[in-house]
């Protein structure tokens, strides 16, 4: 009997039914509309965190980058400065904005790698903390030298430096930066004494280079690039792998005497973690599209960038590994900031 009244119940019961087809019905609407609102997107402007200050080398090229992106959308992009701290104020802020792909956040190995060593805490974590979309570009540095410094190649530059072991003094932007640990790289690499003259920001930096009270700098192109076209330093050797566009007579480090050598500044765009996975592919096909822009390349190779398109996972990868990378190269330089 009891089998019978749970088998009636089951089958039959006009109350039964009508709760089940009511979840049913609403389940079907609440997927359909989750779906139909990321079908939309994006229907209104996206905010962009920059959390670096408003016309500096890296608010330039993101908004270069991403203003192109935005075109690919079919929606403007609002760019928000909000420096301090190295760009952790910032970052810290775009990672508790809402998940809803309206709020993207521009970072760089600084943000996403130098700082989560370089600080005691940085108040956010790249992996946990973000949803990748993509990298952005490369960037290259350049070592520049006063004009009166007697060293007018790169392999001259490393001579003159080992055989007057703790004279000669290399700038950079402040504690911790790419120019600072790019410096830090080269010595260690090529086995160099040099001193660390710290400067609270890059264009300080170059100015005492210009004026000739520092010897020399690995400044990033973006930053370098007028000095050189305007010839007021010399530029000696780039940083990467491979020869840079825009200076394509200039010899990396890396053939001048220091096999190996290869550092490069980078840029990637980020959402908040838990975004929807179809807003995230979203956003990664209209950047990959943005970048394969040839005026859009024209314009990052001038400033001595390349684009660098990749998928979400690339980025998610590639970030672990410079995390490690710059991690070290902090460690060996004793860079700390509270």
């Amino acid at each position: 009997m009891p089998i019978f009244l749970h088998r009636h119940f089951t089958a039959c019961s006009p109350v039964r039914r009508a709760l089940l087809g009511l979840a049913a019905a609403s389940l079907l609407s609440i997927g359909g509309s989750a779906s139909a609102a990321t079908d939309a997107y994006p229907n209104k402007p996206i905010k962009v965190i920059v959390p670096f200050p408003a016309g500096g080398g890296g608010d330039t090229l993101a908004r270069l980058m991403l203003s192109r992106v935005a075109q690919e959308l079919g929606q403007p992009f609002v760019f928000e400065n909000l420096a301090g701290a190295g760009g952790n104020v910032g970052s810290q802020t775009g990672a508790r904005a809402a998940a809803d792909g309206y709020t993207l956040i521009y970072g760089t190995n600084g943000t996403f790698a130098i700082n989560h060593t370089l600080y005691k805490n940085a108040g956010f974590d790249p992996l946990k903390d973000f949803a990748p979309i993509s990298q952005l570009s490369r960037i290259a540095a350049v070592v520049v030298v006063r004009g009166a410094l007697p060293a007018k190649t790169m392999p001259e530059l490393l001579q003159l430096i080992r055989n007057e072991p703790g004279k000669h003094t290399f700038a950079s932007a402040g504690n911790g930066t790419t120019s600072h640990l790019a410096g830090e790289i080269l010595k260690s690499t090529a086995q160099l004494d040099m001193v660390h003259v710290p400067y609270r920001g890059g264009a300080p930096a170059m100015n005492d280079l210009l004026s000739g009270q520092v010897d020399m700098m690995i400044e990033v192109m973006p930053n370098a690039t007028p000095q050189l076209k305007g010839n007021r330093v010399r530029g000696l050797a780039v940083s990467t792998a491979s020869r840079v566009a825009s200076l394509p007579d200039t010899p990396t480090i890396a053939e001048s005497g220091v096999p190996g050598f290869d550092v490069s500044a980078w840029d990637a765009v980020v959402v908040p973690a838990g975004t929807p996975a179809p807003v995230v592919a979203r956003l990664n096909a209209a950047v990959q599209k943005a970048l394969a822009d040839p005026e859009l390349r024209r314009q990052l190779q001038e400033r001595g960038a390349e684009a660098a398109p990749g998928t979400s996972e690339a980025l998610s990868g590639f970030i672990r590994g410079e995390l490690k990378r710059w991690g070290d190269a902090v460690k060996r330089s004793g860079a700390q900031v509270d």
